[in-house]
């Protein structure tokens, strides 16, 4: 199981890495929201701290909903997905492995390219280490959320603007908890414990059971 777990991991990240348009796509999407916000907003430097966790954290957001319909859409035209299916392997784990990969191209950059944004918010030390880890177990949620809706809509005409209006609401507690313990890190007497216990509970629940459901929606879609 390992083994085919570490197969389709790699097969999927070496196929997106041929196609890199793809994954740039996303990074810019992220640099060019987050980096134009300023503009709109002023530089006033204390409404940018205010402002600026919930800006990258909105930003993350919609850079890895851009690339969860690529998810299965692939492998879904070619006949992967169908193979897949009847190879007799637990399909959760499949999914789990599709998952990380699209976490390792699209949250993880996302991760190690936050603190430069955040310093365009005067962001201090602290808070972006607290922004880097929120990243890290925040987006592996939104991906997990995200598989399940790219699984129910999948090969729908129109199933991009289903899949955001599916999975959007999902993603609020993730990103009200996740640009949360930013925001109070930049108060030295709050404690960001509470926030990073939630998104640990989001992650754990959603490694449980997103799996299993997307395996469940992707067999609904194959039919």
């Amino acid at each position: 199981m390992l083994r085919v777990f570490w197969c389709i991991l790699s097969r999927d990240i070496t196929l997106a890495l041929r196609r890199r348009t793809d994954v740039l796509t996303t990074l810019f999407f992220f640099v060019i929201v987050v980096s134009l916000f300023p503009l709109g907003v002023g530089t006033e430097p204390a409404l940018l701290r205010e402002l600026g966790p919930g800006v990258v954290w909105v930003a993350a957001l919609l850079a890895s909903l851009l690339a969860l319909e690529r998810l299965f859409a692939a492998d879904y035209l070619d006949g992967t997905l169908e193979q897949m299916l009847l190879a007799g392997q637990p399909l959760s784990l499949l999914i789990l492995a599709k998952v990380l990969a699209h976490w390792v191209l699209t949250g993880l950059p996302l991760v190690f390219i936050a603190p430069l944004m955040a310093i365009q918010y005067g962001l201090d030390k602290a808070a972006i280490w607290v922004m880097m880890a929120s990243l890290a177990m925040g987006t592996p949620v939104l991906s997990l959320l995200g598989a399940f809706g790219a699984a129910l809509t999948l090969g729908l005409r129109g199933g991009g603007i289903l899949l955001s209006l599916l999975i959007l609401p999902l993603y609020v507690p993730v990103l009200v908890y996740g640009a949360g313990a930013v925001s109070v890190s930049v108060i030295e007497i709050a404690d960001t414990k509470p926030y990073f216990s939630l998104l640990g509970a989001f992650l754990l629940a959603a490694l449980v059971l997103a799996p299993p459901a997307s395996a469940a929606a992707l067999r609904i879609s194959m039919e």
